[in-house]
């Protein structure tokens, strides 16, 4: 799944302050003593259990990219429209550490019956779950939105559907009536999917918000964006994009039919628009209503200066690791970087350290010597190339004379705004190696749409992927495969990568029934991507979280990106709370 953008804007000398006074160095995390500052509370729920009641506010500087459940991709997003308005057919556990990926049914029954060798998956819904008008969810919703994530004028969502369903290729979702015969709904509470291969791993994917329900008389095209219809715990009660948004309760859900969520507060307002250092300082001093708030973006770098020295503070930060890989992706369609020795200069000219103290430090990040995170690894992953942190200029400059560049190339590399500072250490290094780089700022709310534009984008872009459960399956193909590049809407490959042999090799692998066998053929492909450099692979971040004083039953859910788990957070006094 696409990373969250995040909103950090790095200094050098911020960070360097930071890990010396937390007594940190080397890459990996880890301070003079082994013990990273940032991870005390990693596993751990933090602020006890919540009381019911009281309103949770989240302070964010941008607007989401998305909570049409067709369209929400992105793991920030999906943790919030998931969690708080709609539910999938099957979902993750709510626990931080390992657990929180655990698969548990939602609107399912079970996780799915599979028959015909994988190929066919059956499941059936509970009875009693409703919208909040007091109609019932039923199987047909399910097939609906489905579908209409095939809409042209609806891209961004998951395309697990578009990958696997039967009869899929060429459709374009459910105008003029048109529908797709491999989703059956028998009944009410029966849907089936028939897939055109076999896909032991078919319930991880209808975690996606497109496994949610839309009912068809309630969808407005591109316009639902504003305003999906809750099959979940709360409903919208206003949204004014970019500046606020209300949820409150939708009192038909039932609790007797939802082992997740717990829908502690009684309303949630989510405040847009604001200063990043602003939210950092006001949830660290934790002053009047912010003591029941929390962050949607992750601690700035700079402010970490602040926050690890004082235990006070610390006590009151979650810093889960994202299990997302930044990369920088280079259209290897388009000169210079068609040509792959040029992409291979990329990969020695780049500091990687440079980019990690402009994230925060090692107690923020950790490096990237491999494309999957070291999940996919059994904990640590492989550095098949041996390319120095720091790089080696003199190698890249090398590759760039056998590439016929003598002189160096010139290129734009389009950043989310929140990813400015690492952006300006890539271009610093880059430009040693005569690789000059002009950077090109997007709000992260445009950023997916922007660079998702095939036709119009610059040449190389600063994004990340993530794994939406532990298979590389979910990783390379996403990342590497030019078969599901699209013109608009793009996701994943945006290095734009379409190798024949990386692609035959994905199916041979996506096939294999052992899978023992299938991770360690994943593991292997990985690096034989990596030597033709369509990416550079960066960074593993965390997501650093400092919660109001007020905030109990938190922790980072990995299973979406580190962000905080919004299907058990609340408040210790809810009383302490304005509505």
């Amino acid at each position: 799944m696409k990373k969250r953008t995040l909103i950090a804007v790095a200094t050098a000398l911020a960070a360097t302050t930071t890990f010396g006074a937390a007594g940190c160095s080397g890459s990996k995390g880890q301070g003079s003593g082994g013990k990273n500052p940032a991870t005390a509370n990693q596993g751990a729920v933090v602020g006890g259990t919540p009381q019911k009641g009281g309103t949770l506010t989240v302070l964010s500087n941008q607007d989401f990219t998305h909570l049409d459940p067709a369209r929400n991709w992105v793991v920030s997003d999906m943790d919030f429209g998931t969690r708080l308005l709609y539910r999938t057919l099957v979902t993750y556990k709510a626990a931080p550490g390992t657990a929180g990926g655990e698969l548990v049914p939602d609107l399912a029954t079970d996780l799915g019956t599979p028959s015909n060798g994988t190929k066919t998956w059956s499941f059936h819904l509970k009875k009693g779950i409703k919208y909040e008008d007091g109609t019932p969810v039923t199987a047909q919703d399910i097939k609906y939105n489905v579908e209409r994530s095939f809409s042209p004028d609806l891209p961004g969502g998951s395309d697990y559907a578009a990958r696997y369903l039967a009869g899929a290729e060429g459709y374009q979702g459910p105008a003029q009536g048109k529908h797709l015969d491999s989703i059956k709904t028998p009944d009410d509470h029966t849907i089936v999917f028939e897939l055109r291969k076999p896909f032991a791993e078919f319930p991880n994917a209808t975690v996606m918000p497109n496994f949610a329900p839309t009912p068809k008389e309630q969808d407005k095209g591109p316009q639902y964006d504003n305003r999906p219809f809750s099959s979940g715990p709360y409903k919208i009660e206003s949204y004014e994009r970019g500046k606020k948004l209300v949820l409150v309760r939708n009192t038909h859900w039932a609790a007797s039919t939802d082992a997740v969520r717990k829908a502690y507060p009684d309303k949630l307002v989510v405040v847009m628009g604001l200063k990043a250092n602003q939210i950092d300082d006001r949830l660290i001093a934790s002053q009047g209503p912010d003591a029941s708030a929390v962050s949607w973006g992750a601690l700035r770098p700079e402010s970490a200066a602040k926050v690890l020295p004082n235990a006070e503070v610390r006590r009151r930060l979650i810093a889960e690791s994202t299990n997302c890989t930044d990369m920088v992706q280079m259209h290897t369609g388009k000169a210079p970087f068609d040509e792959v020795k040029v992409r291979q200069a990329v990969q020695y000219a780049l500091d990687k350290d440079s980019v990690l103290t402009a994230s925060g430090g090692p107690a923020f990040n950790d490096l990237s010597t491999a494309y999957m995170p070291a999940t996919l690894f059994d904990g640590k992953q492989p550095d098949t190339l041996k390319i120095p942190a720091t790089g080696d200029v003199g190698k890249a400059k090398q590759l760039l004379k056998e590439a016929g560049k003598p002189d160096g190339v010139e290129t734009k590399m389009t950043v989310s705004t929140g990813d400015k500072g690492r952006a300006e250490a890539i271009q610093q290094s880059l430009g040693k190696a005569g690789i000059k780089v002009t950077i090109e700022t997007v709000d992260p709310s445009a950023f997916y749409a922007t660079i998702g534009d095939t036709k119009n984008r610059t040449d190389m872009v600063y994004t990340g992927w993530c794994p939406d459960y532990p298979s590389g399956s979910t990783f390379l193909p996403f990342v590497f495969d030019g078969r599901f590049i699209k013109e608009k809407g793009n996701s994943g490959n945006h290095s734009l990568f379409r190798d024949k042999p990386t692609m035959r090799r994905m199916d041979d692998i996506a096939a294999m029934t052992d899978a023992k066998q299938a991770n360690a053929a994943w593991r292997k492909l990985d690096g034989e991507i990596l030597a033709k450099s369509p990416a550079v692979p960066v960074l593993v971040r965390r997501w650093p979280l400092v919660l109001g004083t007020n905030i109990a039953g938190a922790y980072g859910q990995t299973s979406f990106g580190g962000q905080l788990d919004y299907a058990t957070v609340g408040l210790k006094a809810p009383s302490r709370t304005q509505g």
